[in-house]
């Protein structure tokens, strides 16, 4: 096996549970035993979001079912006589599926991405006091979150709001197909933004205010509440798969929370970051808050826990776009030197030569760039606000851009490079400077993504623009990895869990703690002047 965190059949340990994960790329499924150790291959079925200019991103909740029926086939079929005692399922958060009496959907998924409700936002933000709705709900007043969204939909489709018996996120949608049971997580409610981050439940002002009844949204299940499935829909599951007939199934868990579990960050010691296409600082909590700093969300994940933290849009995306803007700058200038070489006339063998050059450009440059990236940082590189796509934590400006300060005639693309770079690093070190205003305990920093891996120089930059050590998690699918543990809280919770793979911690480097003052300093500076 490519870990030993990874095992094979005759190695894992009962009980066994089945996870699913819903992501905006794929579904995916695997079976973990009760150490949390992932047994045989997964599964997978891609998909895409359905996108437009004005907003849209939805995708077919039918769709999502047929997937996750499919993976539970492949998954199932491989058990070879073993049992599985539990289903759990995480979602992207925020989702919202509009459905009739009968269960059947009115509208597509709208996902988190889904913009349309930005005039409603506006509006709410005019008539309400923001800040009285975050430290009710834990959640600013967004376009991911329902409220704006519901009020968009009864202007938008007034016809749709008449017939719906009931508002789903998409995992809710999904367990009711499956199970025939009206139920949902915790977290996953919570990241409507109509859950009472203290009651933990549904929040009837904020649900007034979305313009729903309280009637119309399903029951909060706690972690340690399994759904309770009526006997022939039991039946009807046991006869689909015979390896299921004693599982129990538990409620959606938002894939935020599983993500965090998953990296190793369960508690209040360790803070889970996230470095994908966008990311994330989180720290889960069992002492709420009586006050939250106005950067940052908290959701209630279970009776007993909360989730604390911000989010970035940009972590993955600005460094693609930097990749795809500064590098082929570099890499063009490189062919047109290439070019006057060939305008010499010798066309024959300094082609072939010119090819063989090429590739070694090509390693050259990545080699400067993570050069540029470690080496010790310096006052010429420019400051940048990487607001590609606009900023959530800790400022909320859903229009802000990016924005790049101290650029000269003779400043290079790996200086940019660096400055993107050290943007996402100060990004990500303003949210750890709230969570340590009401979370103060953690001392050690778990991350997980594709981006640890894509690239690693990031995270010692991270190490020491936040002060706090950077360790990488390496194993692969670490939502799906917390949902598994999550589920095993109540099946196994006298069982160890292993602990997954992980890469050297990086610690700050004392001598660059003035640096990164100072530019933490020059970031708030800029980004008052631009969106204060």
């Amino acid at each position: 096996m490519a870990s030993e965190f990874e095992i094979d059949w005759q190695d894992a340990v009962p009980p066994l549970v089945l996870a699913l994960d819903v992501g905006s790329t794929a579904c995916r499924g695997m079976v973990y035993d009760a150490h949390g150790r992932p047994v045989g291959k997964r599964a997978k079925v891609a998909h895409g979001l359905t996108v437009a200019p004005d907003g849209t991103s939805v995708i077919d909740p039918d769709q999502v079912v047929a997937e996750l029926t499919s993976i539970i086939d492949v998954l199932t079929e491989r058990l070879a006589g073993e049992q599985i005692a539990g289903v759990g399922l995480d979602t992207f958060a925020s989702s919202l599926v509009a459905v009739d009496v009968e269960g059947h959907p009115l509208t597509p998924c709208f996902t988190y991405a889904d913009g349309r409700c930005s005039r409603q936002v506006e509006s709410l933000r005019a008539e309400l006091s923001e800040a009285e709705i975050q430290q009710r709900t834990g959640a600013r007043i967004h376009s991911s979150y329902w409220p704006a969204r519901l009020r968009w939909l009864a202007e938008d489709q007034p016809g749709v709001v008449a017939r719906t018996a009931h508002y789903l996120s998409l995992g809710d949608y999904v367990l009711r197909a499956l199970t025939g049971v009206l139920a949902t997580g915790t977290s996953t409610a919570s990241w409507t933004g109509l859950v009472d981050r203290r009651t933990a439940d549904w929040s009837p002002q904020d649900v007034a205010v979305a313009g729903i009844r309280l009637d119309q949204l399903p029951p909060i299940h706690h972690l340690d509440q399994p759904l309770e499935i009526g006997p022939d829909r039991a039946a009807a599951l046991a006869r689909r798969w015979p390896a299921l007939a004693d599982a129990r199934w538990f409620a959606t868990v938002a894939d935020g929370f599983a993500a965090n579990v998953g990296l190793g960050a369960h508690d209040e010691t360790t803070i889970g970051a996230s470095c994908a296409t966008s990311g994330a600082l989180r720290v889960v909590i069992r002492q709420m808050p009586d006050a939250l700093p106005p950067g940052l969300w908290c959701y209630r994940v279970s009776h007993d826990r909360a989730l604390l933290g911000g989010a970035l849009n940009d972590v993955g995306r600005a460094l693609t776009w930097a990749d795809a803007t500064l590098r082929s700058a570099g890499d063009a200038a490189d062919t047109g030197d290439t070019g006057d070489a060939a305008d010499t006339g010798d066309t024959g063998d300094t082609a072939g030569t010119g090819g063989a050059a090429d590739t070694g450009d090509a390693a050259d440059t990545g080699d400067a760039l993570s050069r540029a990236l470690t080496a010790e940082p310096h006052d010429a590189t420019p400051l940048v606000l990487p607001f590609f796509t606009g900023e959530r934590s800790t400022g909320w400006a859903a229009d802000a851009r990016a924005a790049f300060t101290g650029v000269g005639a003779g400043s290079s693309p790996l200086e940019l490079y660096r400055g993107v770079v050290e943007g996402i690093a100060l990004s990500y070190a303003r949210i750890a400077a709230q969570l340590r205003e009401v979370a103060p305990e953690p001392n050690k920093l778990y991350c997980g993504g594709r981006v640890t891996t894509d690239r690693p120089e990031l995270l010692q930059v991270m190490a020491d623009a936040m002060g706090t050590p950077v360790t990488p998690v390496t194993i692969k699918r670490s939502t799906l990895h917390g949902t598994a543990l999550l589920a095993l809280e109540t099946l196994a919770p006298g069982v160890q869990r292993a602990d997954p793979d992980r890469g050297p911690t990086l610690s700050p480097t004392q001598t660059r703690v003035a640096y990164y003052a100072g530019r933490s300093q020059g970031y708030e500076r800029l980004y008052d002047a631009l969106f204060g």
